[in-house]
């Protein structure tokens, strides 16, 4: 099923800010990823927002909320308009994180990692077969970065994505600088972490740069894409069958002619590999 999703080419976690700018240089991007977040409950102004953008570019809804790790199940009525708006904008593909954000019917406001147990996954493969009942759209799922590392684990992080990933179907949108910061704060190989992933399942691609705070490095979406991620995408690439690649920058905005530059190197290690033109 994955290898007969679209190729979209290089894309743009859409930020308000710089709206007029992206539709001034529209053919530097080939589509956008939205929070999907953004556009349930939205007043009138965003769902036209969303019909304008939807009119000029392949649309990728991106999910932070729905909690697939949660142990006591889906908030129904948000997975109910989640669908709408997915339905609505008909992509190739939605996305959403290996994580839980909701805890005995708390909104804890955070993607938390989950404990690498078996157990884990049961409740992750119940809760994405639940999810698949009210969309059918190929859903792809995210790691993310974590401040503390649960106890009790009965596999590496890499052996906990893969096992997820194939008892699910899903695909797997590889957050290539979530994957350097945790490499990067936990003093982990990051080449045996990615020998032990499905690369058959890679999908789509975000890449971004952080920042340091007290000898940690931070996922803050806030800085210009470093090296180290440049370099794992290019080994990624090589390797794998993606089909698009996201820049995913939310705070210090830069001018847009800084985010063109980021697009085109992206762009650049694809074509090297003959993935898109």
């Amino acid at each position: 099923m994955l290898s007969h999703l679209p190729t979209l080419g290089v894309g743009l976690g859409f930020r308000q800010p710089f709206k007029s700018d992206l539709f001034l240089n529209r053919q530097q991007v080939d589509f956008l990823e939205i929070v999907a977040e953004h556009y349930l409950d939205a007043p009138l102004e965003k769902h036209q927002e969303l019909e304008v953008l939807a009119a000029h570019f392949p649309i990728i809804p991106h999910a932070i909320n729905l909690s697939l790790g949660s142990a006591e199940g889906l908030d129904i009525d948000y997975l109910r308009k989640l669908a709408a708006l997915i339905q609505q904008l008909n992509p190739p593909w939605w996305s959403e994180h290996i994580c839980f954000t909701k805890a005995g019917g708390i909104d804890i406001g955070h993607l938390s990692p989950l404990p690498y147990t078996q157990e884990a996954v049961k409740i992750l493969c119940r809760n994405i077969a639940q999810v698949r009942r009210w969309i059918d759209v190929p859903l792809i799922l995210e790691n993310i970065t974590y401040m503390v590392q649960l106890p009790g684990a009965e596999m590496t992080e890499a052996q906990f994505l893969t096992e997820v990933l194939e008892r699910s179907e899903c695909g797997l949108l590889l957050d290539i600088t979530n994957l350097h910061t945790n490499a990067v704060n936990y003093g982990y190989d990051v080449d045996d972490f990615l020998q032990q992933l499905p690369w058959e399942r890679i999908v789509q691609l975000h890449f971004v740069g952080g920042h340091w705070h007290d000898g940690i490095l931070i996922d803050s979406h806030s800085q210009s894409t470093p090296v180290e991620v440049w370099e794992l995408m290019n080994k990624v690439v090589a390797c794998a069958s993606v089909k698009g690649i996201v820049l995913e920058r939310d705070e210090n905005l830069p001018t847009f002619a800084e985010l063109s530059g980021e697009l085109q190197q992206a762009r650049e290690i694809g074509r090297s590999h003959g993935k898109w033109v």
